[in-house]
């Protein structure tokens, strides 16, 4: 009696113990394959993100070359001069600047800092 038990109990349950635990492996081994493949698309898709953020940048603020910003560089360059080289070490002088120069340069320094105030009330006009 004992011996059919236990030829019962070490065919078909071990068999079915066996089949159980493989049946686990493979499918701890599918949910790490999803889980690679979700990880792979999700990189992907923070790779195309950041490409079309940079875009995206590049065609709203442009090129560092463009003549506006050109001639904000000369007057940048300018008042630093001015200001930095010539007032605060004492170094130097400059001469003021008249007629169009000054007038170009108030314009410039004009349009720099209220850009960005027309810009966001264009935006609310906008809406």
């Amino acid at each position: 009696m004992w011996m059919t038990l236990i030829s019962f109990l070490g065919g078909p349950v071990v068999k079915a113990l066996i089949d159980a635990y493989s049946a686990k492996l493979k499918a701890e081994n599918v949910d790490a394959k999803i889980a690679a493949d979700l990880a792979a698309g999700e990189i992907a898709s923070q790779t195309a993100e950041t490409n079309a953020v940079m875009q995206y940048r590049t065609a709203e603020l442009g090129y560092w070359y463009e003549p506006d910003k050109l001639i904000g560089y000369c007057v940048t360059v300018y008042f630093a001069k001015l200001l930095v080289w010539d007032k605060v070490l004492g170094l130097g002088t400059t001469d003021a600047l008249a007629g169009f120069a000054a007038i170009t340069a108030n314009i410039v320094v004009s349009f720099y800092f209220a850009k960005r105030g027309f810009e966001n009330v264009a935006r609310i006009i906008k809406r």
